[in-house]
This record gives C-alpha cells, structure tokens and sequence, in this order.
C-alpha cells in the first residue's frame, strides 16, 4: 500500500475537463491537493485546467482514458501514483446525458448509457481501490434523476439510481477498511450540458425550484470537497443532494 503519510493529499477527477469536472478539479487544487485532472477526449481542456491548478501552487497533471475501458482506467490509476504519489480520494464524474423517448432507447444505446454512467464507476472505483487506504474516500456524482427520475431519461435516471445504489453497498463493505463512499446529486446545474435549454426551459426548471434559480458548478465542487475533507471523516453511505431543493 502507497506511503499516504508524508505527502499532500491527491484527487483524481473523472471527467475533469469541463462542467462540474472542472469546477471540482479546481476547488481541491484551490485547497492544497493535487489533482489528476481525467479527460477521454479533450486533452486541450484538461491540460488547461491543470495548468491553472499549478498557477495556483499545487501539482497537477492531465490524465487521459475511456472509462470503459477497465485496463486502460488501470494503467490511469498508475499513472496518478507514479506522477503525484498515490490516489486518497476517488471523484466519480465522468458521465454522458441523453434526452430522448423511452420508446427510442435501443439496446446499444442503453448500454452506451450504462457502460459510461455505472460501468464507468465500477471500472474506476474497481480499479483505484488497490491504491486507496484508511482515511480515503471514493465520492460519486449521480443527480437528482436518480433520485427521482425524469421523463425521457429513463436510462440516465436508471445509470444514476444505480450509482446511488452502488454508493450505500459499497461504503457498508469499505467501511471496516476505514475508506468512506458518499454521493453527490445535483439537481439542474448551469453547465454546457444545459445551455441547450431555451429561456422558456430554464425559467420553468427555475420556477420548480425552491430557490429559485439553477446551481452553479462551484456549489456541486463545494459539497464535493466537504465530503473529502475531515470535517465529513463520519459521514459515508450518505448521497447528498445540491439541488435548491429541486424534486422534479
């Protein structure tokens, strides 16, 4: 097991290139970690972020591989620890969306859904463990669609049911091993991936939401690191919502 103890901590952000990613890459570089910043395709985005992180002071580094790929997803998590000294905390964020009918899901693209939404967090989460020791933690993203589902996207809300589902098992089993596994739901978020709605939309999604207005990138980060931090060093199984008490 790496030497935990006489190194700053490091993260490794899945899907760090953009949107949440982002924002929780740069919180913890922000906070002293340094941060294994992962991209599938966007290299120019990640090398960018972590460009920015080492500005800050801290070290940092782009990693890149497709999530289902579980040996490539190995070959990441070795990386991380020859560049930056180990893994102590694992972010889950890495993930696709898709709107469209339940009656247009075909089966390759319902396990293309799957395979990247919760394959994609087994494959990660599968193979970081080796690297993972008492006081880490592994952190998922799902969303308040699997919390509550969502019209015409029943196999993202079914992927992201299964993340929670797979958070409150797997902290009961890395509990004795002092590693905690909490999730993180976001309800709807100003990121690319909503810029598509129109005005109509958001004033609506706005209305449906007690708080009256989307999240921001940087409170999903923040409720991120709360739960990486020792101030959350009793909390695991717990998914936690970051939705302006959105419910659908």
């Amino acid at each position: 097991m790496p030497d935990t103890y006489n190194r700053p901590k490091v993260v490794l952000v899945t899907g760090g290139s953009g949107g949440i990613g982002r924002a929780v890459a740069l919180a913890f570089g922000i906070a002293g970690w340094r941060v294994a910043v992962h991209y599938n395709t966007n290299r120019e985005s990640a090398q960018m972020i972590a460009d920015e992180i080492i500005a800050a002071g801290t070290q940092a580094i782009a990693v890149q591989a497709d999530i289902t790929d579980y040996d490539a997803v190995q070959r990441m998590c070795e990386d991380v620890r020859i560049c930056l000294g180990g893994i102590d905390t694992l972010v889950n964020n890495a993930g696709v969306a898709d709107i469209v009918p339940f009656a247009d899901i075909t089966p390759d693209r319902w396990r293309r859904m799957m395979s990247t939404d919760l394959d994609g967090v087994y494959s990660c989460s599968r193979a970081a463990l080796p690297y993972l020791s008492a006081g880490s933690s592994i952190i998922n993203i799902s969303s308040v669609w699997g919390l509550y589902g969502a019209s015409c996207e029943v196999h993202y809300s079914a992927a992201k049911a299964g993340v929670i589902g797979m958070t409150s098992a797997l902290a009961k089993e890395l509990g004795p091993s002092g590693i905690r596994v909490n999730c993180v739901a976001p309800g709807v978020i100003a990121t690319e991936m909503n810029a598509w709605l129109s005005a109509e939309d958001q004033a609506e999604l706005n209305d449906c939401t007690p708080l009256g207005r989307m999240g921001t990138p940087e409170e999903v980060a923040a409720a991120v690191l709360f739960l990486a931090s020792e101030s959350a060093s009793f909390i695991t199984g717990a998914t936690l919502p970051v939705t302006g008490g959105f419910t659908g």
